[in-house]
C-alpha cells in the first residue's frame, strides 16, 4: 500500500453516517428526501469541544435530523488577524461529528455563502449595541447575516445555541422575530472545564499559567451568583467580583455587568424577566466571555 495515499478517516466514515455537503442546492435536495421529519440546526464555526458535541446530543433528543454546520463567517470579524488565527481543525471536527452521530455536516465555501458583495443591516436596537457590541461594533450584523442565511438554507424547526453566547442568543432571537422565521430558538447550558473555565475554541490559544489565570472569570461570577439585585448591596459585591477580576495578573476586563436577561437593559426592577452577569477580558492575547445567571 502507498503510505502517502493512506487516509484513516476514509475508513472511519465507511462506518459512519455523517453526510458532508458543500453547497446549499446539495444540502436542500438531501433534507428535501427525509420525508419532512424534525429538523434541528447547529451552526458552529468548528474547533469543535464538548460544549458543540453537547449541543448536538440535545438536538438528537429533540429532532429526527441533525446538521451541524461548519463556517467561519468573515462577516462578523471586526479584527482580521482573529478571523486568521481562528482555529481549523477540520479533520478533527469531522472525526467528532462521526462520534456524536450527527447526521449532516454543511460546510460551505465562503464563495457559497456570499457567491457576490451584499449589503445587510437590520436595526434590533439597543440589544445589539451594548456589552459585546460596545467592544466589536459590527459584530452582530455578520453574526445575524450568516445565521439568517443558514435558517433559509436549512429551514430548521429548532435551532441550537450555547448559553456561554447570551447576547448573540438574544440578538438571533431578535432577528428570527423580525424576519418572522418559523423556527424555535433553543438554548442550552454552558459546558465547562472541571476547574470551571467556560469551554471555548479559543482555549487553545491560552498558555499553560494563561489558563489559570483565566479562572477568574467563573469565580467572579461565582461571587455574584446569589446577589440580591435589587438591593444596595449588589452594587458593593459587584465591585468586588470588579476587582477580583482586575487584580489578576495577565487579566484585562473589558467589562462584568448585572443585567435584565430579557433585553440585556441595566433595569433590574422586573426581576421575573430574569438577572445575568456577563464578563468578557483578554487573558493574554485571547478574549474569552463567560456568564452566569442568577438568584
Amino acid at each position: 500500500m502507498n503510505r502517502k495515499q493512506f487516509d484513516p478517516l476514509k475508513i472511519i466514515r465507511t462506518f459512519t453516517a455523517l453526510k458532508i455537503l458543500k453547497t446549499i442546492a446539495a444540502l436542500q435536495k438531501y433534507l428535501q428526501q427525509q420525508n419532512k421529519k424534525t429538523i434541528g440546526l447547529v451552526p458552529t464555526m468548528g474547533a469543535l469541544h464538548q460544549g458543540h458535541l453537547s449541543l448536538i446530543a440535545l438536538a438528537k433528543a429533540q429532532t429526527a435530523i441533525v446538521v451541524c454546520s461548519i463556517f467561519v463567517n468573515p462577516t462578523q470579524f471586526t479584527n482580521a488577524l482573529d478571523l486568521e488565527k481562528y482555529p481549523r481543525p477540520i479533520e478533527t471536527d469531522i472525526i467528532k461529528l462521526e462520534q456524536a452521530e450527527c447526521d449532516v455536516l454543511f460546510m460551505p465555501e465562503t464563495t457559497e455563502m456570499y457567491p457576490q458583495k451584499e449589503h445587510w443591516h437590520l436595526d434590533i436596537g439597543e440589544v445589539e449595541h451594548r456589552l459585546e457590541g460596545k467592544f466589536r461594533p459590527g459584530h452582530y450584523q455578520g453574526v445575524m447575516q450568516i445565521v439568517y442565511k443558514l435558517f433559509v438554507a436549512v429551514k430548521p424547526d429548532l435551532a441550537f445555541f450555547g448559553q456561554k453566547d447570551f447576547q448573540q442568543f438574544r440578538v438571533i432571537e431578535k432577528m428570527a422575530e423580525l424576519k418572522k422565521l418559523p423556527v424555535k430558538l433553543v438554548m442550552c447550558p454552558i459546558i465547562r472545564e472541571a476547574d470551571g473555565l467556560a469551554m471555548s475554541s479559543r482555549n487553545i490559544h491560552l498558555t499553560a499559567e494563561e489558563r489559570q489565570h483565566a479562572l477568574v472569570l467563573s469565580r467572579a461570577l461565582n461571587h455574584l451568583k446569589n446577589v440580591p439585585v435589587k438591593e444596595a448591596s449588589a452594587q458593593i459585591i459587584l465591585k468586588e467580583a470588579v476587582e477580583m477580576i482586575k487584580a489578576e495578573p495577565g487579566v484585562e476586563l473589558e467589562y462584568l455587568e448585572i443585567v435584565n436577561a430579557d433585553d440585556l437593559s441595566e433595569d433590574l426592577s422586573h426581576p421575573e424577566k430574569g438577572t445575568i452577569a456577563l464578563v468578557a477580558a483578554k487573558v493574554g492575547q485571547t478574549r474569552l466571555i463567560d456568564n452566569m445567571i442568577l438568584g
